[in-house]
């Protein structure tokens, strides 16, 4: 799963926010198996948004690909996100499924698997490299470092310093 965020939740640093969110998702029954470092990069489409800050988060569950996505939705109400705003409009916290094994959905029930434009964008490949730069895309069959040097969305995705 990928988490994305450019608007302060209070007084929390973007960090610090970012373990709260791991907690709350282990608290969830998430079992995290690998979290990136986290990336900055800047607002996209609007770049004179706030910049973001993205990392990727590799999960087992038992959940079904519908019920991890309502268990990653409540978890953004949670945290303070206001779905129905406009598209790609900054935002406290952003959740999406980027894969779910080998699986591949199409729209059926909502939701599709493989995310449809995660391979495309740098901060969702860049810290997938740093976890599993040898995943397989389902659908591409690419690897996440392939795609990670072909992103043309986000390509000054970088690392977090410190």
């Amino acid at each position: 799963m990928a988490y994305g965020s450019n608007l302060s939740s209070g007084t929390e640093t973007a960090s610090q926010a970012f373990d709260r969110l791991v907690k709350t998702l282990r608290e969830r029954g998430l079992f995290i198996n690998k979290i990136s470092r986290l990336w900055q990069s800047q607002a996209w489409p609007n770049p004179q948004d706030p910049a973001y800050v993205n990392a990727v988060i590799s999960v087992k569950t038992h959940l079904q690909p519908a019920d991890l996505m309502q268990v990653l939705h409540d978890v953004e109400h949670e945290f303070g996100r206001v779905r129905g705003a406009e598209k790609n409009a900054p935002r406290v916290v952003d959740l999406d499924l980027v894969a779910y094994g080998r699986v591949i959905l199409d729209g059926e029930g909502g939701i599709i698997v493989p995310h449809p434009r995660a391979a495309d964008r740098g901060f969702v490949m860049g810290p997938l490299t740093d976890i599993l730069p040898g995943w397989v895309h389902p659908v591409l069959n690419r690897t996440a470092t392939e795609l990670w040097t072909q992103a043309t969305v986000a390509r000054d995705a970088h690392p977090v310093a410190g």
